[in-house]
């Protein structure tokens, strides 16, 4: 797999930390902190691996684009927050940035 699949893993790894760490409660719920903990390593793990081969700004880059918009859209769905259109263009703005950031 290459540097960009290795990222693409750790943004998404980022959203299970993100939320797992919304579920945790403060870390006072044992599963979701072990998932959060579990999750930031693996996706701070899978970043610095990525950084080997891609340009660091663009690398972290991407990887808070993929846990923003992950986050904002899981949010939306599994915690009820609302789906505004100014949001939902925030959303967009987010992949924009993404895909501009891959094809530099």
């Amino acid at each position: 797999m290459g540097p960009w699949g290795i990222l693409a893993i750790a943004g998404v790894l980022e959203v299970v930390w993100a939320l797992g760490l919304k579920y945790s409660e403060g870390f006072t719920r044992l599963w979701p902190s072990v998932i959060t903990l579990v999750g930031a390593a693996a996706s701070f793990w899978l970043l610095s691996h990525a950084m080997k081969s891609l340009p660091a700004g663009t690398a972290y880059a991407v990887w808070t684009g993929i846990g923003a918009l992950g986050v904002a859209v899981f949010g939306m769905i599994l915690l009820g927050e609302g789906a505004t259109p100014l949001r939902l263009a925030g959303i967009g703005l987010i992949v924009a940035g993404i895909v501009a950031l891959k094809l530099a």
